[in-house]
């Protein structure tokens, strides 16, 4: 194997000596590749992000909710949050205990929340109609609420999950009909959360988001928690040398506003997180065989099997993820302008537009970098495509099926026939 623009990948030893090419021979094409050492790495710094003793981090599980995956996540010590009984039950099956497990539940149906009820895990309601929901199916109990501060932050439009466009969270003008439901159903109110956006890149409106959920909660006595939320960037252009964020002064803004709140709240409270991209995007590469390459008009294309079916967020979000370029022979790596392209019946179909790489030829193989998170959560078998395998490397390079490949015979299992 040969690595024609490698630099990233040979930063992290990402591969720990793996042939990219023995892979996709072993696994098949598509494939999610997945490095252990840099998922235990992400979860261990943001376990530490701050001073402060009474703090939690608990993973976003819809960023990647491998069954592998949660399992190294648990054994690092991090709680889980889950949006669906579907996450409850792969967290659960991974080794959470029910107290590790925050459902943040989102229009949720009646049948959702008592599945979290009847396992025991503490659910956090966005609305005063859920809120309601909640206490006439279990008056007398514990619950959290999302409030909306005000302040959203994130890479696109249809991430940003606070201010006055979003769907989510509940105003704090509201504040005096939440309590009003909390005493008509005999509701203890253990804690409150919220959530501005995904992928920040500046400390900024994380603390400035902080402070307005910190104000919310100085409304309400006697709160076992504070969740601040998740949101936490990575750098997506590391080709082009996008810095990373700055960990260490964000642990200070929030070891500062902790210390603060506490002295004036007169309770030690805890304060939680919920990271999700930051500790499963680097970690996850797409490789992806490259079957043609063609010109129309000025453009040129390197045809591939990862459609968006396998990796939606840059026709979804328009979303950034650099590619390296791998050969089976050396060669130069001159530079040209090409566009990479999946095998979807769609003319959004493409990975990366007008991108300035190696030359790539087809028997080449691709890495779709920081694919990890909402890669293959994000999958589907649009077009009866099959979702690929993940592997994982393991700490001491030893690679590892975590997942299989989906089968021919898997797509139709569901469907009934009709009796013609």
């Amino acid at each position: 194997m040969y690595k024609l623009n490698g630099l990233v990948t040979d930063e992290f030893d990402f591969y720990k000596g793996n042939d990219v090419f023995e892979l996709i021979e072993k696994y098949g094409s598509p494939l999610y590749v997945y490095s252990e050492e840099i998922i235990r790495k992400r979860c261990r710094e943001l376990k530490n992000l701050v001073r402060y003793p009474k703090f939690t981090a608990q993973y976003s599980a819809k960023a990647n909710t491998g069954l592998a995956f949660l399992q190294i996540v648990k054994s690092e010590g991090l709680h889980a949050d889950a949006m669906s009984p579907g996450e409850i039950y792969a967290e659960l099956e991974a080794g959470f205990s029910p107290e590790d497990i925050f459902m943040i539940a989102n229009n949720v149906s009646a049948a959702e929340m008592q599945y979290a009820i009847d396992r025991g895990i503490l659910i956090c309601v966005d609305s005063l109609q859920q809120l309601s929901m909640y206490g006439s199916l279990n008056p007398g109990g514990k619950v959290a609420v999302r409030f909306n501060g005000g302040i959203g932050a994130g890479h696109h439009e249809k991430v940003i999950t606070a201010g006055k466009k979003t769907k989510f969270g509940v105003g704090p003008e509201y504040i005096p009909q939440v309590k009003e439901i909390l005493k008509n159903y005999d509701l203890k109110l253990v804690g409150i959360q919220q959530h501005i956006g995904s992928l920040f890149m500046d400390v900024t409106p994380y603390s400035e988001g902080s402070k307005a959920i910190l104000e919310i909660a100085k409304s309400f006595e006697d709160l076992d928690f504070v969740d601040l939320g998740g949101g936490f960037g990575i750098p997506y252009e590391k080709q082009s040398g996008q810095k990373r964020l700055d960990l260490k002064d964000c642990g200070e803004k929030l070891d500062r506003l902790f210390e603060d709140f506490v002295k004036e709240y007169g309770k030690e409270i805890s304060f939680r997180i919920e990271p999700g991209r930051y500790i499963s995007a680097e970690s996850g590469i797409l490789l992806t065989d490259v079957h043609c390459v063609k010109h129309n008009g000025p453009h040129k294309f390197a045809g591939t099997d990862a459609g968006f079916n396998v990796l939606i967020r840059p026709a979804m979000y328009g979303s950034h993820h650099d590619v390296e370029v791998y050969s089976k022979e050396e060669r130069p790596s001159n530079e040209e302008i090409i566009s990479i392209a999946g095998n979807i019946c769609e003319s959004g179909d493409i990975i990366a537009k007008d991108r300035l790489l190696p030359e790539i030829k087809a028997g080449d193989i691709l890495g779709i970098l920081d694919a990890g998170a909402y890669g293959y959560s994000m999958c589907s078998n649009y077009n009866n495509r099959l979702r690929p395998a993940e592997v994982l490397i393991r700490e001491n390079g030893e690679t590892v099926l975590t997942r299989k490949r989906d089968t021919l015979e898997q797509l139709l299992e569901n469907y009934v026939k009709l009796d013609m």
